[in-house]
């Protein structure tokens, strides 16, 4: 496959992924982006399977290092080409090394993305039964006030809780925006840096 070909397919994918289009029959789903539980290695780099090639043990320490840091979030993508380039003038660009550098990195942010999605999850659960929590609490509150003689004592309480209860679900709410486009920017980035890996390897 040419080079340019895999960046149309990657760009592609990017676009496909990031589109808006939440499955609102998955209550455990709480995000805009489309849900995507794995990813495929496959997709991203052309020429599978990623086996190990033989490698000296500076090979393989070097490579580790590469890994880890395309893995790490804080480095931004536009600074990887150097460490990129230093490591296949030292090491050279054979496809095999640098799809094993890529299998790697998959395996690191795939795994991250995982743990993401699955803490977003428990995250809207904890969401829905805060909400739950907020409606009994206001129906109780209701049938308080519709008594010939209400226990004010206990309306207080429950208006108390209420406000506390939904001062709480807003702040997460607002806050979803953000942990919701993780998944999506650990996908991009896999797809840049198998681009990038892809333009040097021969």
């Amino acid at each position: 496959m040419r080079l340019d070909t895999v960046s149309m397919a990657i760009a592609g994918l990017i676009l496909a992924t990031a589109a808006p289009a939440a499955d609102f029959a998955d209550p455990a789903w709480p995000c805009v982006q489309r849900k995507v539980e794995r990813l495929s290695v496959g997709l991203m780099w052309p020429d599978p399977p990623l086996s190990a090639p033989e490698m000296s043990d500076d090979t393989a320490a070097a490579v580790d290092d590469l890994v880890a840091r395309l893995s790490l979030r804080r480095i931004p993508v536009e600074d990887l080409p150097p460490r990129v380039e230093a490591f296949t003038k030292a090491h050279g660009t054979d496809r095999t090394l640098l799809g094993h550098v890529f299998a790697q990195v998959f395996d690191r942010l795939a795994r991250t993305r995982s743990e993401v999605m699955t803490g977003i999850e428990d995250y809207s659960l904890d969401q829905i039964a805060l909400s739950r929590r907020i409606d009994a609490a206001r129906g109780e509150m209701d049938t308080q006030m519709a008594q010939d003689a209400p226990d004010f004592d206990r309306v207080d309480a429950l208006e108390e809780q209420i406000d506390w209860d939904q001062r709480i679900y807003t702040d997460r709410q607002r806050s979803l925006t953000y942990v919701c486009e993780t998944p999506v920017l650990l996908e991009k980035r896999l797809y840049a840096i198998a681009q990038m890996l892809a333009a040097v390897a021969e």
